[in-house]
C-alpha cells in the first residue's frame, strides 16, 4: 500500500433505552480515559471515554505492535460519548528490509438509562509511507452494551474477557501475515460479542431487550475488509 487511506469513522448518535453493567477494565499500550459527570445526588448524568492505540514502524524500529482492551462502565446516564481509535504507520522501509506496524483497540462500553443519548465514534487508519513490502494493520472494535436495568459482570464473564484479552496480546505480538491476523482478530471480536450477549441474557428484564452492538473498522495492507 503506497497511499494514506482515510479512516471512515462510525458515528452513532442515538437515543435509546440503555443500561448498565459492572466494571471490568484492562488496557495495554493505549491512551484510555473514562470521565463520568456526577449530579449533586451522586448519580451520573453524562460520561465520556476515549481509547487510542498508535504504532509507528521505521528503519530504526522495524516492528511496532500494540493493543488495548478496555471495558467502561458509565452507569446510569442521560448522555454518553465514546471514542475508540487505532492508527498504524510504516515508513521508509523496503521489500528486503520490511517493517511491521500493528495497532488494535478493543473498547467495551456499558450504560444504563431509560432514554440515553449516545455518540459513539470508532475509527482506524493505516498508512504505508514509501514502505514497499511492509505489513501495516489498524483495527478498531467498539462494543456498546445496553440492558433494561443495571447489573454487574460476574466473575465468569470477567474471566472469559480476560482470556480473550490475553489471546489478543499474543496475536498482536505474533508474526502472522496481516491477512491471517485480521481473520484471527475478527474471531476474537466474535467471541467478545458472544460473551457479552450471554452476560446480558442474565440481566434483569425490562421494557426493552438487552442489546450488544459491534462497531468494527479495519484499515491496512493487504487491504482490510
Amino acid at each position: 500500500m503506497t497511499s494514506h487511506r482515510k479512516a471512515r469513522p462510525t458515528r452513532n448518535p442515538l437515543t435509546r433505552r440503555a443500561l448498565g453493567i459492572g466494571l471490568f477494565a484492562a488496557g495495554v499500550a493505549g491512551a484510555a480515559t473514562a470521565v463520568p459527570a456526577q449530579a449533586a445526588g451522586g448519580v451520573s448524568h453524562a460520561a465520556f471515554a476515549s481509547d487510542h492505540v498508535f504504532t509507528h514502524a521505521d528503519r530504526a524500529h522495524h516492528t511496532q505492535a500494540r493493543d488495548s482492551f478496555t471495558v467502561r462502565q458509565f452507569g446510569t446516564v442521560n448522555a454518553a460519548a465514546a471514542r475508540n481509535q487505532a492508527n498504524a504507520v510504516s515508513a521508509g522501509c523496503s521489500a528486503d528490509d520490511a517493517c511491521r506496524s500493528v495497532a488494535l483497540s478493543f473498547q467495551i462500553v456499558t450504560m444504563a438509562g431509560e432514554h440515553t443519548h449516545l455518540n459513539a465514534v470508532n475509527l482506524s487508519d493505516a498508512a504505508n509511507k514509501k514502505c514497499t513490502g511492509c505489513q501495516t494493520l489498524a483495527g478498531a472494535y467498539q462494543f456498546v452494551v445496553s440492558t433494561p436495568t443495571a447489573f454487574s459482570l460476574n466473575a465468569d464473564t470477567q474471566r472469559k474477557l480476560a482470556d480473550i484479552h490475553h489471546r489478543l496480546d499474543e496475536l498482536t505480538r505474533s508474526s502472522l501475515p496481516a491477512a491471517d491476523l485480521k481473520t484471527r482478530v475478527d474471531g476474537l471480536a466474535g467471541e467478545v460479542t458472544a460473551v457479552l450477549r450471554d452476560a446480558v441474557a442474565n440481566a434483569p428484564k425490562g421494557d426493552v431487550k438487552p442489546d450488544v452492538t459491534l462497531h468494527r473498522h479495519l484499515d491496512g495492507w493487504p487491504p482490510a475488509h
